[in-house]
């Protein structure tokens, strides 16, 4: 196990959660509002993709097999792997590529292949590279519940989305989404899944969350009414409740 690496991060005790979290975000951006809880009973690691926490931008286009794999790399023995978003995807290719260490997937908001809003939203991030301000605006206006929106004028939401541009490696994150395609990965999958769907994402469709559901051989399907992209405190409870429930159900497992 990696930990004394700066872009790595490392807590708990016990069986191994690999975080592998979506983009344009980070562990702590993504998971933080659950990860003291999992790390309760787990050894909790959360690799971060080139470009984000201390990690360097890479050099070139990020591959999807590479990124699988330095997942896989970050620990040794069997894990499970909670995926966000492009997470998700990096997830399926690392049960696939490694299924001897993975026997436990967790898909929220996660896509087989971008859909065509999804791809529509990441090519107008690429487009408005030089404007991070409206970049960022855009991007949360796509990543709240219609709920969130209501409540905000468009001042609010320029004044969120100020300072949160994302990480240095956005643009090769933005890259990936829009090329990855894990959909002939899907019945390759033997490790045990819970795919999570919030139903009212506006980035990615839900039913590109029902589709991995659909592909992978016995995943469990949990919606979230009215869930955004992002997930907000209430939304986060309620999905660790379900992740709990099936971590429970896992066969017992020796800790990495």
């Amino acid at each position: 196990m990696h930990a004394s690496r700066s872009d790595i991060v490392v807590r708990g005790t016990g069986p191994t959660l690999l975080l592998a979290h979506g983009a344009g975000g980070g562990v702590v951006e993504n998971f933080g509002l659950v990860l003291d809880d999992l790390a309760r009973d787990h050894t909790v690691i959360g690799p971060h993709l080139p470009g984000a926490g201390g990690r360097p931008r890479s050099a070139g286009p990020l591959d999807l097999d590479t990124v699988a794999d330095e997942l896989i790399a970050a620990t040794d023995g069997p894990v499970t792997i909670l995926g966000e978003s492009l997470g998700s995807a990096v997830a399926i290719r690392a049960a696939v590529r490694h299924p001897e260490r993975v026997d436990g997937l967790v898909l929220t908001a996660g896509f087989p292949v971008a859909d065509p809003v999804l791809d529509l939203a990441f090519e107008l991030v690429e487009h408005l590279d030089g404007e991070p301000a409206l970049r960022s605006a855009m991007l949360l206006a796509a990543c709240l519940t219609e709920t969130e929106l209501a409540a905000m004028t468009t001042a609010d939401l320029h004044a969120a989305a100020a300072g949160a541009d994302g990480p240095p490696g956005l643009r090769e994150h933005v890259d990936l989404v829009r090329r990855v395609d894990v959909r002939a990965d899907l019945a390759m999958v033997r490790a045990r899944t819970l795919v999570v769907v919030p139903t009212g994402d506006r980035l990615v469709l839900p039913s590109s969350g029902r589709a991995l559901a659909d592909g992978i051989r016995d995943a469990e399907l949990v919606e979230l009414p009215g869930a955004g992209h992002v997930l907000g405190a209430a939304d986060r409870a309620t999905w660790l409740g379900h992740v709990r429930a099936f971590l429970a159900a896992e066969p017992e497992r020796v800790a990495a």
